[in-house]
């Protein structure tokens, strides 16, 4: 199960994310993330589970400049494979 909590400072908007993140959480994110501050920081230090889809959308948000911070090890070397073959990001819709 996924729990989105969210923290606003002046224009700074971190989403700590826990739980299981999977295809359908993506939205749930997105949603949240769907403001005019100029950074944004998804928390994944207590991510305990991501599917193909959640990774190709993770690529996409620092593509976009959001900071991953806290991710664990097995989700940044996904997110490096991912990059390494070339894989099509999950689009976004936010901005």
């Amino acid at each position: 199960m996924l729990r989105i909590e969210k923290e606003t400072d002046g224009c700074i908007t971190r989403l700590l994310l826990s739980g299981r993140i999977r295809a359908n959480g993506i939205a749930c994110i997105r949603s949240a993330m769907n403001n005019a501050c100029a950074r944004r920081i998804l928390d994944l230090n207590e991510v305990t589970l991501v599917d193909v889809p959640v990774v190709r959308f993770l690529i996409r948000c620092e593509e976009e400049g959001v900071e991953l911070a806290g991710c664990p090890p097995y989700v940044r070397e996904w997110i490096l494979r991912e990059r390494a073959e070339g894989a099509d990001p999950e689009p976004w819709n936010g901005d």
